[in-house]
């Protein structure tokens, strides 16, 4: 009788962990067909897109690629210094106020790397030659 009862556990584990492991799978997959749809990258700041993070911090979002990152830095410091653990703050504001600085001194590299190859394509690549004596 015991075997009895050991083996239906076992099946009805095998069952619900086998049923939310295709879950799981499902939904990672739908996820990443999202992502590739909207030229999201997933990593670290996947789930975190430009406006988020502008409001995170509360600055403006960068005009063409170009932004002041003085007012930025200001304000995760700002920010990053009142959310410390150790003094009372929680850890997961702080992540999100690092990831939201991350996301926005990528946006504005992405743009400052697009704004210099165009500006090559348009006047040309000229290398620096060095000659020697």
């Amino acid at each position: 009788m015991a075997h009895r009862i050991v083996t239906q556990v076992v099946v009805t584990g095998a069952r619900v962990f086998g049923k939310a492991f295709a879950e799981a799978y499902k939904q990672a997959q739908a996820s990443s067909k999202h992502a590739a749809k909207t030229g999201q990258k997933l990593g670290a700041s996947a789930g975190l897109t430009l406006d988020e993070a502008c409001k995170i911090l509360n600055v403006k979002p960068p005009q063409a690629g170009e932004a002041n990152l003085e007012p930025v830095m200001e304000r995760f410091k700002k920010l990053f210094d009142l959310n410390d653990p150790k003094k009372g703050g929680s850890f997961y504001l702080q992540s999100k106020i690092l990831r939201a600085r991350e996301r926005i001194e990528m946006e504005v590299r992405q743009a400052g790397r697009k704004a210099a190859q165009e500006k090559e394509v348009r006047e040309g690549w000229n290398p620096k030659v060095y000659k020697d004596r």
